[in-house]
């Protein structure tokens, strides 16, 4: 905790020994769930006027290829630690661990957590993510700066793993009937702001910190952190802050709601103003704006836009929610909204006798799973199949090699034969995405996802019918917006992956 005091206490101002100038601070602002179809539409009806004015004094990219499965737990591993989850090894919002035989919830839904079991869920996101589930030999941008003698900090952040100490504190109501301690000592950034329990601000100001807040888990925590930070020369060279109301509103009301969005940008008008007015906050700090994945509208309750899977796969032994794995067990479900992990715990079935299972029902769109090197992918309502291997002699546009055999078309994949080249289509880089969350973690496991409209769920599984969900591979939930106002530096991939160098090269001049 003393870091923390002494870095409020202190400030974080730089110098740089030399002639070399002191490089702009960078304030990373992730929205969830911000899209540029809103973003598009809210500026033509002129009620996004600071958005408009960030990209009317910047860089604004709609296609930035998100992580997979597209959950913000999974997506901010991969973009505070520029890899996918097959070296950061944080599967997705629900996974099935093989060494702990126990399913892995992150939040997906109370009675789903309460199903699973509440001080197992505490332990897992308060203690586990960050603790030894996010891979301790990947570093994170906050212990890359550190090692480069630079500050940072992290505001609501889900991963904040840093070279600092600090600890979260429980209050008496949380720790005495759970697992959880009184205080926990955790690695963080320079600045670690995580709700109500590492509240740099708790003897400054008030904050909305309470039960109706998520305990400070909410865009007003967010900003009145940031705001404070910055009236009182307190930055960090690099700042990442977390914006998470916008994200229940879209689930809530579906892709074209517009009011999430203006809220959000009056709290971004708000933050440049802490400057003095926006056009100092772009001559004092990089400002860079993005969503972490988009969401595809969900059909009405009329319309079965819910994909049961526990009646799909009647015929097995599924483990039931709550329940203990046996002998018995043949497959777990780890359902992350649009997107699940089919794990096999028997030799007694193949993939190939559940997928045909599976893709009777054509609300599903792609089963894919590992087969001796292979990855095999199939499509329901279709008799084509393909597989791939990563490296061989075709290229993507990310120079990424591939292997691939049969039916390209099912991942709609173009392919150039005299070139040796392949883009994609409705996936945005599938081929690497799918790769990782096959390679994420251990076990014999399938990835199932739905087609646009639809959601999967098992038991008590949080649905959103006439909405919207996420987690899926789609373009719609895949490729998200990116505003940078205060440089002309810009990234080399528009990918989230690649985001990561994007800043450290910032600070390298």
């Amino acid at each position: 905790m003393q870091q923390q005091s002494d870095f409020m206490l202190n400030g974080a101002s730089r110098t740089k020994s030399g002639t070399n100038p002191v490089l702009p601070k960078i304030i990373l602002i992730v929205v969830d769930t911000l899209m540029s179809q809103s973003i598009d539409t809210g500026i033509e009806q002129n009620k996004l006027p600071t958005l408009q004015f960030l990209i009317e004094h910047g860089q604004y990219y709609k296609d930035v290829v998100t992580s997979f499965p597209t959950m913000s737990v999974s997506i901010d591993s991969t973009l505070l630690t520029g890899t996918y989850p097959d070296e950061h090894r944080v599967p997705g919002l629900l996974w099935y661990s093989m060494h702990d035989k126990k399913l892995i919830n992150y939040g997906s839904g109370f009675w789903e957590i309460y199903r699973n079991g509440i001080n197992q869920f505490l332990n897992d996101v308060l203690i586990h993510l960050n603790g030894n589930h996010l891979n301790p030999q990947v570093p994170t941008i906050f212990e890359e700066l550190a090692r480069m003698g630079l500050k940072s900090g992290s505001i609501n952040g889900l991963i904040y793993r840093g070279s600092c100490d600090h600890q979260l504190n429980f209050p008496f109501w949380l720790h005495m009937p759970t697992v959880l301690p009184k205080n926990l000592k955790v690695k963080g950034p320079d600045l670690l702001a995580y709700g109500a329990f590492s509240n740099p601000l708790k003897n400054v100001k008030n904050l909305p910190i309470g039960p109706i807040g998520k305990f400070g888990i909410n865009n007003g925590y967010s900003l009145e952190m940031v705001t404070h930070l910055i009236q009182n020369g307190q930055l960090p060279d690099f700042l990442y802050v977390y914006f998470p109301d916008l994200d229940t509103r879209i689930h809530k009301k579906g892709p074209s709601d517009l009011d999430g969005v203006i809220r959000t940008d009056n709290q971004l008008h708000t933050l440049l103003q802490a400057f003095g007015s926006r056009e100092q906050a772009l001559k004092k700090a990089v400002i860079i704006i993005m969503g972490d994945n988009g969401m595809t509208h969900v059909l009405p309750k009329n319309q079965q836009p819910v994909i049961d899977l526990g009646q799909s796969l009647k015929g097995y032994r599924v483990l039931k929610q709550g329940g203990a794995v046996t002998d018995q067990t043949e497959i777990i479900l780890a359902i992350n909204d649009r997107m699940a992990y089919l794990y096999k715990l028997t030799p007694q079935f193949s993939f190939e006798h559940i997928s045909d299972a599976l893709k009777t029902d054509e609300r599903i769109d792609i089963l894919a799973w590992k087969d001796h090197g292979w990855i095999r992918v199939v499509r329901s309502g279709s008799s084509k199949e393909f597989a791939y291997q990563s490296q061989g002699d075709m290229v993507d546009r990310y120079k990424q090699t591939w292997t691939l055999a049969k039916d390209p078309e099912v991942l709609d994949l173009q392919i150039n034969t005299q070139e040796r080249t392949l883009d994609y289509g409705q996936y945005p880089d599938v081929l690497r995405r799918l790769y990782s969350a096959l390679h994420s973690h251990d076990g014999e496991y399938m990835v199932i996802t739905a087609k646009p409209g639809y959601e999967l769920k098992y038991g008590s599984s949080p649905t959103h019918k006439g909405g919207a969900g996420h987690g899926g591979i789609s373009q719609a939930e895949s490729l998200v917006p990116l505003i940078i106002s205060g440089t002309d530096h810009k990234p080399e991939s528009l990918r989230v992956v690649d985001l990561k160098s994007f800043f450290l090269q910032h600070f390298k001049g």
